[in-house]
């Protein structure tokens, strides 16, 4: 994973960063102490395929291991070094915005531990909103739906087994589930993000915003 920082300037530095390595991750914190000093808002988006494709009782250790790393704990690293980084400001606050998944509402078959991390990232927004409420640090989650990215596309290939008739059948499948009928644009989860970064969410935290399409809206 890499994170792209953007200075008052707009000049974005960008700092290649591991998220599922706790070293990589307190590279990035310190990097970003000596450039900038200070942080006031931060978007957590981590997430890869690890812990999709097959039935819960078929997963091993090291993919156990590798989706929480990468999809729970490296988030956890993240928030910890952000919070103290917004706290030892000469005013302390910030915005944190954590980007989850429609399936941490709940489960998906064939990927239960996807969903399990997922999850978790929810939990770790609101018990850190709660903690954190009284400190001028406002912390929500992103629960993005079906978007068109590169993830997406890999993960409908992983089900598909690279058939193109299941994929497209997969494909048709999931615009059914969506009330729009249409995949989502990276931009339409940006600006939710965006907003939740903004002072127009200042009394906004600890909030699962749902970016879906309505996809969700039946069973919540």
């Amino acid at each position: 994973m890499s994170k792209t920082l953007v200075s008052p300037k707009h000049a974005a530095h960008y700092i290649q960063t591991n998220n599922s390595q706790p070293e990589s991750i307190l590279n990035l914190f310190q990097e970003i102490q000596q450039v900038y000093g200070t942080l006031d808002f931060a978007v957590n988006n981590a997430a890869d395929t690890q812990g999709i494709g097959k039935p819960l009782h078929e997963f091993e250790m090291p993919e156990y291991d590798l989706a929480m790393a990468t999809n729970l704990r490296g988030v956890w690293l993240c928030m910890q070094q952000e919070i103290r980084m917004m706290l030892e400001k000469a005013s302390p606050g910030g915005a944190i915005v954590n980007v989850s998944s429609v399936n941490g509402m709940g489960g998906a078959p064939l990927g239960a531990l996807y969903s399990a991390a997922k999850a978790g990232v929810i939990a770790l927004t609101k018990s850190a909103a709660q903690e954190l409420a009284t400190s001028n640090i406002r912390i929500n989650v992103v629960t993005p739906g079906a978007h068109d990215t590169p993830m997406l596309r890999q993960a409908l290939r992983v089900q598909a087994g690279d058939d193109p008739e299941k994929l497209e059948q997969i494909k048709q499948a999931y615009l059914s589930y969506i009330p729009q009928r249409r995949i989502g644009k990276p931009e339409e989860a940006a600006a939710a993000i965006l907003w939740l970064c903004s002072e127009g969410a200042g009394f906004v935290t600890g909030h699962t915003m749902i970016v879906d399409g309505g996809m969700s809206s039946m069973m919540r």
